[in-house]
């Protein structure tokens, strides 16, 4: 049996976390065990090799439903049914992963998502220290752009209407005509 095909049956292979800084956490959920531990273990190869350290899967807490529902209507009230909804949950952790690989590796589980499987990830990226000094300058920046614009927010005109608004009111033509009387037609 060739090499790749032995692969398959064992156990996906990792990549040891440097540093242990959370990137990502990536929880799948389903209905089935078979479908949410497959993808999971398709999420872990792909991390592999995408050389993400990844953490899991982890088992989380099933979400247990259950609602009852009558039978039939208004006499048998009496005779009702039982209904139960088990949601399975599996967290993937990668630790010390760049924001773009992730997002890479993100994009390539959506892509070939498994039916059945939902996906919710959260994902951190980190800046450096002196971040809010940069953020405070680019605010000012954006502050002196918008201040002209600002001014007439709330009104269905821009600045160049106000404008020519202005001019034509200034307009000798105009002054001549205001100053008439209206016409009834």
């Amino acid at each position: 049996m060739p090499r790749s095909v032995q692969a398959v049956y064992l156990k996906p292979l990792r990549r040891k976390a440097k540093y242990g800084i959370p990137s990502c956490d990536l929880q799948l959920r389903s209905y089935s065990v078979r479908n949410v531990d497959f993808f999971a273990d398709y999420a872990l190869r792909a991390a592999y090799y995408l050389h993400l350290p990844a953490l899991g899967p982890i088992p989380l807490p099933r979400i247990t439903e259950r609602w009852t529902v009558p039978r039939s209507n208004f006499v048998n009230k009496k005779s009702q049914e039982n209904f139960e909804r088990i949601t399975l949950r599996r967290l993937i952790q990668i630790h010390d992963g760049h924001p773009e690989t992730v997002e890479i590796w993100l994009a390539f589980l959506r892509k070939h998502a498994y039916y059945g499987i939902g996906m919710k990830a959260n994902v951190w990226e980190h800046e450096s220290l002196g971040v809010g000094k940069t953020m405070d300058v680019s605010l000012e920046n954006i502050k002196r752009t918008l201040e002209p614009r600002w001014a007439h927010f709330g009104r269905r005109k821009n600045l160049e209407t106000s404008e020519r608004v202005y001019e034509m009111m200034n307009n000798d033509t105009f002054r001549k005509t205001s100053d008439a009387p209206l016409s009834e037609t």
